[in-house]
């Protein structure tokens, strides 16, 4: 199933293609812990970069634990019948905005990416990031996971955003474009 996801993607930017080629790799080599937080400490994520329809703005939550804006996700569950399943149900769960229109089961965005120590167990992040739309007028709410859930505009993000963070929405939204 993950691979399958995986295997069925070809990214337009060769750095994403390069990080592919290592996503496939770990998760071979991983079996079960790819997915499952209590077998590793490194696995996959999923996350949702929820935009407006012409893709102007983003939803981002200031992150609980990380104290930073970012792109709504986190861990898989096991009831999620997928990737995409897991990244939609969490953008619903974090950025309350239940009227989500998913961009597909295709990702748009891979970011590996080490934890300090207030995420606990979990030291290395493995996360595949999708795409969702939601209507401009969209209010969301914050949760249990997040302090703030807001938007910005794309070419106006907040301070407080992990360093490569305007590179990667930027790589998102040209993926998009194709």
């Amino acid at each position: 199933m993950i691979t399958d996801v995986l295997d069925a993607w070809t990214p337009r930017d060769p750095a994403q293609a390069s990080l592919l080629a290592e996503y496939r790799a770990f998760v071979v080599a991983s079996g079960p812990a790819a997915t499952d937080r209590s077998l590793a400490p490194a696995h996959l994520t999923a996350s949702c970069f929820v935009l407006t329809p012409d893709r102007s703005r983003v939803l981002l939550c200031f992150h609980r634990k990380g104290q930073f804006w970012v792109q709504l996700g986190g861990h898989l569950e096991p009831g999620d019948a997928s990737l995409s399943a897991a990244a939609y149900r969490e953008a619903r769960e974090e950025g309350g905005i239940l009227d989500l229109t998913p961009g597909g089961i295709q990702p748009a965005d891979l970011n590996r990416h080490d934890l300090s120590a207030a995420f606990g167990r979990c030291r290395t992040h493995w996360d595949v990031g999708f795409v969702a739309y939601a209507p401009a007028s969209s209010v969301p709410v914050v949760s249990v996971e997040s302090e703030q859930v807001a938007w910005f505009d794309v070419d106006a993000l907040p301070e407080r955003t992990p360093e490569d963070f305007a590179l990667r929405l930027r790589t998102v939204l040209a993926e998009l474009e194709g």
